[in-house]
């Protein structure tokens, strides 16, 4: 390739428009790969964090002693904690509550447990409808100017007595590149889109996983005081 068909050079040869449409591209593909890598550690650290809880939790430690450690020294990455402390602390408050049935307790602590859980979600999902936006419509804003670059190319070309392939190549050439760079963008933001998806599902079912069975042992609790009581 030449230099006057260097990549470079066909940028800075490139109308405004088609420049203005190079930057959006440019600086929308920046912002997407400072997103994937966030996303990337946070879901990795989320995941380990969840492991490292649930063999806490099955490990046969007493809950009130579970609970008072992570209160005091909490992992902000971990959401399964967070979904235990919400629920502990929900139905300790609320079996406290004489007047309150076992059903009500349940009922409470489950209803923590969800507003956790949602909490948590909207943590984990927190940029992803950007990079599917940015997958969408990034191969679109390098069409548009492309198809300003070659507007502008022909119109050109209608000043000229003769037409060559050597006259029209360096216009078409610059237009092209904002397709590419649209692809470039689009491509990683699409492919981190489906992975962090799939993964937040994965960390999600286990979130859900856990939430079933945390209240299982609950309701096992507070439903065997009475007949304790009683006996």
């Amino acid at each position: 390739m030449t230099e006057s068909l260097s990549i470079w050079s066909l940028i800075l040869q490139a109308s405004w428009v088609v420049q203005l449409v190079m930057l959006i591209l440019v600086g929308t593909s920046i912002v997407s790969w400072v997103m994937i890598i966030q996303r990337a550690f946070l879901i990795i650290n989320a995941r380990r964090a969840a492991s490292a809880f649930e063999d806490r939790f099955w490990s046969g430690i007493d809950l009130s002693k579970l609970f008072r450690q992570v209160t005091n020294d909490p992992d902000p990455d971990s959401g399964m904690e967070h979904i235990f402390r919400s629920g502990f602390k929900e139905f300790t408050r609320l079996k406290q509550d004489s007047g309150a049935d076992a059903d009500a307790v349940m009922e409470g602590t489950q209803r923590a447990m969800r507003v956790a859980m949602s909490r948590e979600q909207e943590r984990l999902e927190t940029n992803l409808p950007f990079l599917a936006t940015v997958g969408s419509i990034s191969p679109y804003i390098g069409l548009f100017g492309t198809v300003i670059g070659i507007m502008d190319s022909f119109r050109g070309l209608a000043n000229q007595t003769q037409a060559t392939l050597a006259t029209v190549a360096p216009g078409i050439a610059e237009a092209l590149v904002a397709t590419a760079m649209g692809l470039l963008a689009a491509i990683p933001a699409v492919v981190a889109y489906n992975r962090f998806s799939a993964r937040v599902d994965t960390v999600l079912n286990s979130y859900d996983t856990f939430s079933e069975e945390f209240s299982s042992i609950l309701h096992r609790n507070v439903h065997s005081r009475p007949r304790q009581q009683q006996g």
